[in-house]
């Protein structure tokens, strides 16, 4: 039954599927083809005809807005031409920097002074899917904006995070249209142009569209946000936040270069010598990169445990995990994870770094909204939100952060143990809550209830396993989970778990009902409202319910944080308007200054007044800040 398929493909999202059963059927239409939804689409170029649009536009207040770029990164791609739709089954495409030959480009001048007045209007509602980057692209290009009054990428992420938010997929799901393709304007692999090299004639229709289709899920996602109560969630903490997220991508991240070079030389010695050592240990030479010659030299020839783990098609299993066994076995496992954590900071970071970097010595990352299913920020070309800080050699990368110049200096504030206390919060434990009212050493607190000592007994080792547990058991960690994780055997990790719930009950009880939750409600949310959806939960394969079992756990907690956070940097930087000082990064529960030394004092003490009442908590939150020459000294 192909109707039934088809509908089954669209709900599941299998796009290539769904092409297939199209094909088969004979139903298949190319994308420009589909009269049913194919709108009116045409290029504007002329005064008169731009004047007409802006008129029709200011008739109904709402207008989406597209635009088409020569990349993807906002930061390096330039603008080519912007799409508008007032009325569904309606768009114009403006060219303004077609180079194809015969292709008429509108005057970006006399573009700008008819739609500036236009979209910096906040009469009138503008809407875009990803309007960080539009508003990037746009403002870079001269245009003044007023705040776009609805994302549908947004709208989409804040109903179900765990789905796709690109416009293809929504459209589908939404419209069941199939979007034009861009690999059919700009090609694919060697063969693929820039879209500044499409005719105009062929760009017209493929931008139009999107703009279109724009308008026409922002009628759907906007009442679906209402009925699902998550106006609050996406009018003021996603779509606030954006802005934000533009002006700290445009002011990027000044990077030492040349201490970047330092690094790179020093590591390169130092793998020089590792690899020495390996293969002094081996008794020769063999590439220590390739999984096949390790296995050999490992378990054939050192004649080593195999741990049990294979991987698919290669043999025994070399990962971390296997190694950090070994490890304690044989010197040469231990050389080998320390071979690959330098190859990959050097690879990762110290070489890539430099190339990113812009001619002010700055790179600017994209931080993205959409990925995390907990609401967590994540960060792209480059991850910034990865530099390594556990051991040694990845915190003296951040030395390489620096301020932009001598009157600045990098600012870093933390929030303490956040997950804990939201913890706290939510279950309404009392000795929990007590712990951080009291501003005790909550690690030392619960080592001397599980181990019955006074906190005086507490030794570090007791205090070390207690943190692990405190942090593991957000995640619904295992006796078997705890065990790996400290010094601790599965029944002595089970008996801790056990006493720990005995210490604290509330912490057990709130556990229990999340998973309940999930289970009655298919989702759980976070403080501010924010849904995780579950459905993993209700499955017969153990693992995967365990998971889920772990995100009910888990999600409430991380997702609460990532919503304290986003509200702390939409206060803050209201209120750094007039200031000096750019908030440059967030990393998790951090934020990251170039802080004016004139305002440093001011700066501490705004920052420190927003990320602790972005919102209240019936425990105290707590933030720890520092300053430095660079970011590793402000840590």
């Amino acid at each position: 039954d192909a109707n039934r398929l088809e509908s089954l493909f669209i709900e599941l999202e299998f796009g290539r599927l769904l092409e297939e059963i199209r094909r088969q059927s004979g139903t298949e239409t190319a994308p420009e083809l589909e009269l049913e939804t194919k709108g009116e689409y045409r290029t504007v170029t002329s005064e008169a005809d731009l004047k007409d649009v802006v008129k029709q536009i200011r008739k109904v207040g709402v207008v989406a807005v597209d635009t088409e770029t020569t990349g993807i990164n906002p930061h390096t791609a330039s603008l080519v031409g912007i799409c508008l739709s007032w009325a569904e089954m309606t768009g114009v495409y403006i060219p303004v920097a077609h180079t194809a030959d015969g292709s008429e480009n509108a005057d970006l001048d006399m573009v700008r002074s008819l739609l500036d007045p236009l979209l910096s209007d906040p009469k009138i509602k503008w809407i875009a899917h990803h309007a960080k980057y539009d508003t990037l692209i746009l403002e870079g290009a001269g245009f003044k904006l007023a705040p776009f009054a609805f994302d549908t990428m947004l709208a989409s992420y804040i109903l179900d995070p765990s789905s796709r938010h690109g416009l293809d997929a929504v459209t589908l799901e939404l419209c069941n249209h199939h979007m034009i393709p861009i690999t059919s304007i700009i090609g694919k692999g060697k063969k693929q142009i820039s879209f500044a090299d499409v005719p105009v004639e062929k760009a017209t229709g493929y931008a139009a569209e999107d703009a279109d289709f724009t308008l026409r899920i922002f009628h759907i996602l906007k009442d679906r946000v209402k009925e699902a109560k998550l106006e609050k969630l996406l009018y003021e903490v996603e779509q606030p936040l954006v802005p934000v997220l533009a002006k700290m991508e445009a002011a990027g991240v000044t990077l030492d270069v040349d201490l970047l070079a330092q690094q790179s030389s020093t590591m390169a010695d130092r793998l020089v010598d590792i690899t020495h050592d390996i293969e002094t240990l081996a008794g020769h030479s063999f590439n220590i990169n390739s999984t096949k010659q390790l296995q050999q030299v490992l378990f054939e020839e050192l004649g080593l445990p195999t741990k049990g783990k294979t991987t698919k098609g290669t043999g025994y299993s070399t990962n971390q995990t296997v190694l950090e066994e070994l490890a304690e076995l044989h010197d040469l496992p231990k050389k080998v994870l320390e071979y690959r954590e330098l190859s990959k900071l050097k690879s990762t970071y110290i070489d890539a770094l430099p190339l990113l970097v812009d001619e002010h010595s700055r790179v600017h990352t994209s931080f993205n909204q959409t990925i995390a299913a907990t609401g967590r920020l994540s960060s792209v070309d480059p991850n910034l939100q990865n530099i390594p800080i556990r051991t040694e050699t990845g915190r003296q990368i951040r030395k390489a952060f620096v301020p932009r110049g001598s009157e600045f200096c990098i600012l870093a504030a933390d929030y303490s143990q956040i997950e804990l206390r939201i913890l706290a919060d939510i279950s309404g434990d009392k000795e929990l809550r007590a712990a951080f009212a009291n501003d005790e050493d909550v690690h030392r607190r619960t080592a001397a209830a599980v181990y019955d000592v006074e906190a005086d007994d507490v030794t570090p080792e007791m205090r070390s396993v207690a943190k692990t547990a405190n942090f593991a058991i957000i995640y619904g960690v295992s006796a078997f989970g705890l065990s790996q994780q400290t010094e601790l055997s599965v029944p002595e990790a089970r008996k801790f778990i056990e006493t720990y719930f005995e210490r604290y009950p509330q912490v057990k009880t709130y556990m229990d009902d999340s998973i309940k939750q999930a289970r009655e409600n298919g989702f759980v949310t976070t403080l501010l409202g924010r849904r995780r959806f579950l459905p993993e939960i209700m499955s017969d394969h153990r693992q995967r319910r365990e998971f889920a079992e772990r995100m009910a756990i888990n999600t409430p907690i991380q997702g609460s944080a990532a919503d304290l956070i986003k509200v702390a940097m939409i206060n803050i930087h209201a209120r750094m308007s007039d200031m000096k000082s750019l908030m440059i990064l967030q990393v998790h529960d951090e934020l990251v200054f170039d802080a004016h030394k004139d305002e440093l004092s001011d700066l501490q003490a705004l920052v420190r007044q927003e990320m602790e009442h972005a919102f209240k908590l019936d425990v105290p939150i707590k933030v720890d800040m520092g300053h430095g020459d660079n970011w590793l000294e402000a840590k």
